[in-house]
């Protein structure tokens, strides 16, 4: 009975879990090998590494150290609550683990990001299943190897074994982040084909996978299929419009959620409230706002009071964004302030651009980006000097720029390109391709836009180096290898910079192309010469 009521509160209720466990002992009832299982997993639930270190203590007191089923709770505790020594020196002491026993430590080692052990003890294995499996790929998903996720997906199928639910919620989200429709597209095929249920959880990754791929009409079609709803799937379209710069689609959205009787997260209004800044529709991201706490008992939160900086910024009211940041009734981090320094870029205001920056760059002295933005407005207004105390800043304090990249999806594989890297089997015909393109937009009007250049060189060196920018070659190599009318879709880890964002609107005007692409803070659709952002980014 002790055992039962133990198992049953250790998920829902894991300190119930415990009393119930210290009541048994308490009544002269001695425990078994089943009472430990759960109780261990109670302490996973609850990531109590001290709770499960007595539960160990209790284990080692009553002989069961050497129980499989004791031993892989014990692993599964120690991993989920992060001390993967612990977790190492059981499974290094059991004589004969078992396939739950190895998934376990597989899964602590993906939880603390080092997936190439997990991979290495995964290739160790002398048997597999579907959880191990799904536990793999999930774990290269968790941590930012999209690639490898699909990968060992791709194995997975070669051996014949299908994929459940869990394991396609991992795929498609790795195909999301990768930009990768086309694979993306097989992979809901493969859902259908073998009758997977279009669950909250995997209905909701197909939607954000269609969104962030640049499809939201197929988004939409999707989250029209779902038997099912909950606030997520929901905030997840509100997501992908705000993405793509559809304010008016997001906000019609949120309303049919809430008349539909769901009650909106904090999430949801962060999603809302970005549709709102990137739309430029104030008033309304003003009004939203307000209702968070009024009609929604919603306390809001930094990243809502960023969003209303951004919101602000972009429309041109830096002074109040300044006068709205300096009166948060909480202390604003990094990102709001960082928010701020943005819209300075976007409106060339070099005076509150240099106050943010006194207190942004000491607040996150490691943040490259801070110092991009702030150098680049300098250098617009010519003052090299400021642009040069910010490179020796960085020099200084070892800050670098990360490499941006381009991803772009040919034929079903991702071919991924750096500014500089001469890595790609095609990159000669590339670099003639987009000579070609300059030579055409060129006669369009294209001058090349300089003003996002770090540094004070030469005008020539700066041309030089914007042309060869990872979304151009992607773009040649996008009209290299498709046809008309297909879209070109790209995705940037870095914000597009105007000299890029010009040239592409020019390229798909004089090739007739659209192009999509996704950088780091939004979906740009380029068609007939102009932009969806409306050139407010």
């Amino acid at each position: 009975m002790y055992n039962a009521l133990i198992k049953g509160f250790s998920g829902e209720n894991p300190i119930k879990g415990f009393e119930f466990y210290v009541r048994m002992l308490r009544a002269n009832i001695v425990p078994d090998n089943l009472s430990f299982p759960f109780l261990v997993r109670a302490c996973a639930q609850l990531e109590g590494i001290d709770m499960g270190i007595q539960a160990h203590g209790q284990i080692v007191k009553h002989g069961f150290e050497n129980d499989v089923y004791v031993q892989n709770s014990l692993v599964y505790m120690y991993s989920t609550c992060g001390d993967i020594k612990a977790a190492n020196e059981v499974f290094s002491r059991m004589l004969s683990p078992n396939v739950v026993s190895w998934t376990s430590i597989i899964a602590g080692l993906n939880k603390i990001g080092d997936v190439e052990m997990a991979r290495e003890l995964f290739d160790r294995m002398p048997e597999r299943n579907l959880v191990t499996w799904s536990t793999m790929i999930n774990g290269y998903a968790k941590n930012n190897c999209f690639e490898k996720a699909v990968e060992l997906f791709q194995i997975l199928k070669d051996k014949g074994i299908k994929a459940n639910e869990t394991v396609m919620v991992s795929v498609i989200s790795s195909y999301a982040h990768l930009g990768a429709i086309e694979l993306g597209e097989k992979a809901h095929d493969y859902v259908v084909k073998n009758n997977l249920s279009l669950n909250v959880i995997l209905g909701t990754a197909l939607v954000d996978m269609y969104a962030r791929c640049g499809s939201i009409e197929k988004a939409i079609k999707v989250f029209d299929q779902m038997p099912e709803r909950d606030v997520l799937s929901w905030s997840a379209l509100i997501a992908g419009l705000a993405m793509h710069g559809y304010a008016e689609k997001a906000i019609w959205f949120f309303s049919k959620m809430v008349n539909s009787g769901l009650k909106p997260r904090d999430i949801t209004f962060t999603y809302l409230l970005s549709a709102c800044s990137h739309g430029g529709l104030v008033e309304k991201g003003l009004e939203l706002f307000e209702s968070m706490k009024r009609d929604y008992g919603i306390e809001p939160r930094l990243e809502h009071y960023g969003c209303v900086v951004d919101l602000l910024g972009r429309a041109g009211k830096l002074a109040e964004a300044e006068k709205f940041v300096l009166e948060m009734p909480v202390k604003p981090n990094a990102p709001i302030w960082g928010a701020l320094l943005g819209a300075c870029r976007i409106h060339r205001n070099a005076e509150i651009a240099e106050r943010v920056g006194n207190i942004l760059i000491p607040l996150l002295p490691e943040h490259s980006g801070y110092y991009v933005l702030l150098s680049n407005i300098y250098a617009r207004t010519n003052r090299w000097e400021n642009v040069e105390t910010m490179r020796q800043m960085m020099k200084e304090k070892g800050v670098k720029k990360p490499p941006g990249y381009s991803l772009i999806e040919v034929d079903g594989k991702v071919h991924n390109f750096k500014m500089g890297d001469k890595s790609h089997p095609e990159i000669e015909m590339i670099e003639r391709k987009w000579d070609e393109i300059l030579r055409k937009i060129r006669l369009a009007g294209y001058t090349g836009n300089t003003s996002d250049a770090l540094f004070d060189i030469d005008e020539e060196e700066k041309e030089n180096a914007l042309h060869r920018h990872s979304e151009k070659l992607a773009i040649a190599y996008g009209i290299m290898r498709t046809e008309a009318p297909a879209p070109i879709r790209i995705v940037k880890n870095l914000r597009v910079c105007e000299d890029c964002h010009t040239a592409t609107k020019l390229i798909s005007k004089v090739f007739g192309r659209e192009l999509i692409v996704r950088d780091r803070n939004r979906f740009h659709h380029f068609r007939e010469g102009s932009c969806s952002c409306m050139d407010y980014w």
